[in-house]
């Protein structure tokens, strides 16, 4: 059997889409779960949408995702260049372009935009398109060499047949065929001398040995021109597996205004890189049994692009974070802190135990921006609404919660030891003396420290944290509003 080749090959034309990322991750996965060659092709041939920069983002998000190519840019292994754009200046595109116009599979097009212009469109999948009339497929062999020696600028385009059909099979959709008369002669090489993506990819596809192209199924109606460029060398046709669209979850297509339409976007928000791989991994294919959580290594073994839907999947931001948070709980402590701090850093300022602190949301937060909410009242009381004091469940309100506090504050001057389990034991036993349930002492003393209904910690694990004098100013002031409010 022939070794698998995938190809991962996006354009620099900014953030890294989610789209294009699953499609990188399924390459790197139907390669490596064969034991293949996964390769990185940077397709820069469109100049105008270059953005710079947009490089380095391919491989930063390569290197944090774990997606590690065998050849590139950096690692040639003898099917180089990988840049388009230095593959052009190689000759490569237009030695094969003219190759296409000897066999009347291609041919030169000098037609101005005014005549481009002038022709009729069609509605093409919502799209409206111009469909060129083949005029220029009928000049004299004197007129295209005379057109050529004045200079006059020109395209090269594929001359597709008008007439019949063109079948070709994808590995999910099956066999798929299409009326020959509804494909239009794209350009192969541009005015520029550069080639077009649908020319470039073809011939790099073929000359780098790429067995398996996985891509977005808006690629579909363009495989049967692919084909027939292939038919037309005499090339093996690779096996093409088109992956379905990504929708928000209104069904739409994920567009940059989602806020969470690419890798970066992402990361911004506090999601780790390999819970961003495993849930991505899952919108299209899912495996036999109903597991959920992935390492990388796990995916490898596991996946089967023969289990890719091909119905759109949906980007679920709240499956997200609930997968966030589990990696978050399962993280090492080191590291959970070291991408913790600077969230406890940008709102805590007192001098706290802050590695304490962030410890306290690791298991309650599902992205690390998260962590600002639970514990800025650690640095300071917000207002809060007195009924806060009242709780069905701890049967408290607001004179018997003044009560408690008054209780207490004596109780905890004379503790010596403010640490959770004396502070816990102490509290215990005036709850006792009182004939009173924890809850219904605990209740008032957490609601004054922290002036909110949920908190990473328990009454006493604040009480330590924020240590006896802060703790009693705390609770001194939530007397007085309590007392205002009777």
């Amino acid at each position: 059997m022939e070794k698998i080749r995938t190809r991962y090959a996006p354009s620099p034309t900014g953030r890294m889409h989610v789209g294009n990322l699953r499609s990188a991750l399924y390459e790197f996965l139907v390669a490596k779960h064969a034991g293949g060659d996964f390769i990185l092709r940077i397709e820069d041939t469109d100049q105008e949408r270059f953005v710079e920069g947009a490089v380095e983002i391919i491989n930063d998000t390569l290197k944090l995702t774990g997606l590690t190519y065998d050849e590139g840019p950096d690692k040639d292994k003898g099917f180089g260049p990988y840049v388009q754009s230095e593959r052009q200046k190689t000759g490569i595109y237009l030695k094969y372009a003219k190759e296409l116009i000897d066999k009347k599979e291609a041919y030169y097009c000098f037609c101005t935009k005014e005549r481009l212009d002038s022709l009729k469109t069609e509605i093409v999948e919502g799209k409206e398109i111009t469909v060129y009339d083949k005029h220029c497929l009928s000049l004299s062999q004197e007129e295209i060499d005379a057109n050529l020696a004045a200079g006059i600028p020109y395209v090269i385009r594929q001359n597709n047949p008008t007439e019949g059909t063109t079948t070709f099979h994808d590995e999910l959709y099956g066999d798929i065929t299409v009326e020959n008369a509804e494909l239009d002669d794209m350009i192969l090489i541009k005015s520029d001398g550069f080639p077009t993506y649908n020319f470039a990819n073809v011939v790099d596809d073929h000359t780098m040995n790429i067995t398996h192209v996985v891509r977005g199924n808006e690629y579909l109606s363009s495989s049967p021109k692919y084909n027939r460029l292939y038919d037309a060398f005499g090339w093996k046709i690779p096996t093409y597996i088109h992956l379905p669209l990504i929708t928000n979850e209104e069904h739409k297509k994920l567009s940059k205004r989602s806020g969470h339409a690419s890798f970066e976007d992402l990361l911004e928000q506090g999601f780790l890189p390999e819970a961003v791989v495993n849930f991505i991994a899952l919108l299209g294919w899912s495996p036999e049994d109903n597991k959920e959580i992935f390492t990388l290594d796990e995916l490898i073994r596991d996946f089967d692009y023969r289990r890719v839907s091909k119905s759109p999947a949906v980007f679920d931001i709240v499956k997200l974070k609930w997968m966030n948070s589990e990696y978050i709980k399962a993280m090492d402590d080191d590291r959970f802190l070291e991408m913790a701090m600077p969230y406890v850093d940008a709102v805590i300022k007192k001098s706290l135990d802050k590695k304490k602190i962030a410890m306290l949301t690791k298991t309650r937060i599902e992205v690390f921006p998260d962590i600002e909410g639970h514990i800025d009242f650690f640095e300071a009381v917000p207002e809060y609404d007195v009924h806060m004091y009242e709780h069905k469940k701890m049967k408290t309100d607001i004179a018997s919660s003044l009560t408690v506090l008054r209780d207490v504050v004596p109780v905890l001057e004379g503790v010596e030891d403010f640490t959770n389990d004396t502070l816990f034991a102490t509290l215990s036993d005036y709850a006792s003396s009182k004939e009173y349930k924890t809850g219904f002492v605990m209740w008032p003393i957490r609601t004054a420290l922290s002036g909110k209904q949920m908190t990473p910690a328990g009454a006493t694990e604040i009480l330590e944290i924020l240590g006896k004098e802060e703790s009693l100013i705390r609770l001194q002031e939530a007397i007085k509003l309590l007392e205002a409010n009777l």
